[in-house]
């Protein structure tokens, strides 16, 4: 074994040393208020407004354009909550799409109980929503469409322009959870016509617990949270002015080698898919092919193993990777996503996901490929479910 493996950076990124070096001075040496006036103070609250320019060039905002929060969770939260609320007791409709984030899926059916409609729009077996299913979903009172830039487990990346374009056309507001596009893909919120954007630090090499929300000037949302005045008065809470220090810094890296970067993931993917198509039977590829995928994305079926079987074996061949979304490995539950694009569940529960990151080279694809397949042949000799599936295939081909 060459060392530990780490292949799943959609649920999380190590901090990078460069951003940690930045946040250090915000937790003991300039560690005041951000709110208050003194000059000690006043440090931090440039350093604050930096962050915010930060985050705003990285997808062609303006600062003042720029919330700081917890999280992606939050962000999402606000947006759709707010939005809603914002209409002060008129209830309305909303559309989003089936293999969302809980984050969204999950405030959506909150909204639900509280009297909205939600229209949750189906996807092609490769996970992207169909442009007429969406004009067809608009009503009167559609007041809001939220759909994620790319998605979590499959990497499937939506067409956010035409989707902005659409919203924009009926006047309804166009919110995107990037969640795992920020810093890893171009966005231009201006020229895809996005009205609300979601981000998290950690899904690209930033502190975890800090988040950012892009609303458009103009947007009317109702706040959040409440309490004092920070953040313009629109999100209540002394600043973490480390993390968000940390959240600019770690944006403006990886925007910097936004290119590189990419194209180098990109080809580490394609070899890392062709590998396990070449070498592992009956694998099945989860999501687009090369186009419309994000660069870091691998996920595959392998029927007659069960995904979490398969983590653990993985992890004792010192490799890290997940069945899917990081926020509900704990559940046995097939995912969703997988469900939305078609799959059974024998195919849903043999699924894998292997996200790749600045860290990952040659050698370490090389050396899941030398360990993935003699794990999959283990495990399908042990299954009796694998045992059906090729007595079945047996009779189709005679």
């Amino acid at each position: 074994m060459i060392g530990r493996i780490y292949l799943d950076n959609a649920a999380t990124t190590g901090t990078d040393t460069e951003v940690l070096n930045e946040m250090l001075p915000y937790f003991m040496e300039s560690f005041g208020n951000p709110s208050s006036i003194y000059s000690f103070s006043r440090d931090n609250r440039i350093a604050l407004e930096r962050s915010r320019g930060q985050v705003a060039r990285a997808i062609n905002a303006e600062p003042a354009e720029i919330y700081f929060t917890g999280g992606g969770t939050e962000s999402d939260n606000w947006a759709l909550k707010g939005a809603a609320f914002a209409r002060r007791g008129s209830r309305g409709h909303i559309i989003t799409t089936m293999i969302e984030h809980h984050a969204i899926l999950h405030s959506a059916e909150f909204l639900a109980g509280m009297g909205y409609d939600v229209t949750y729009l189906p996807v092609d077996e490769e996970g992207r929503i169909d442009l007429k299913e969406l004009e067809g979903a608009f009503r009167e009172d559609t007041f809001l469409v939220s759909v994620m830039f790319a998605n979590n487990e499959i990497g499937t990346i939506q067409p956010v322009s035409e989707i902005g374009r659409l919203c924009k056309k009926r006047n309804v507001l166009f919110h995107t959870d990037a969640v795992q596009a920020v810093g890893h893909i171009p966005i231009d919120v201006k020229a895809m016509h996005i009205d609300m954007l979601s981000l998290s630090a950690h899904k690209f090499h930033g502190p975890k617990g800090v988040g950012a929300l892009f609303i458009r000037r103009g947007v009317k949302i109702e706040n959040f949270i409440h309490g004092g005045g920070q953040e313009k008065g629109r999100r209540a809470s002394t600043e973490n002015v480390p993390g968000i220090v940390g959240l600019g810094k770690a944006l403006e890296i990886s925007i910097q080698r936004i290119g590189t970067e990419s194209a180098r993931q990109s080809m580490l993917r394609d070899r890392l898919i062709k590998g396990i198509l070449e070498t592992i039977p009956y694998a099945r590829l989860n999501g687009p092919g090369e186009d419309g995928r994000l660069p870091n994305n691998v996920n595959f079926s392998f029927i007659g193993v069960e995904g979490e079987t398969l983590i653990l074996d993985l992890d004792e061949a010192g490799i890290s990777a997940s069945t899917g979304s990081a926020c509900s490995s704990g559940s046995l539950d097939p995912s969703h996503v997988l469900l939305a694009i078609g799959l059974d569940h024998a195919h849903s529960h043999g699924s894998l996901r292997m996200t790749l990151g600045t860290c990952t080279s040659e050698n370490d694809i090389d050396y899941v490929l030398d360990t993935l397949p003699a794990i999959i042949s283990r495990r399908r000799e042990m299954s009796p479910l694998w045992e059906d599936f090729l007595r079945n295939e047996k009779k189709v081909t005679i």
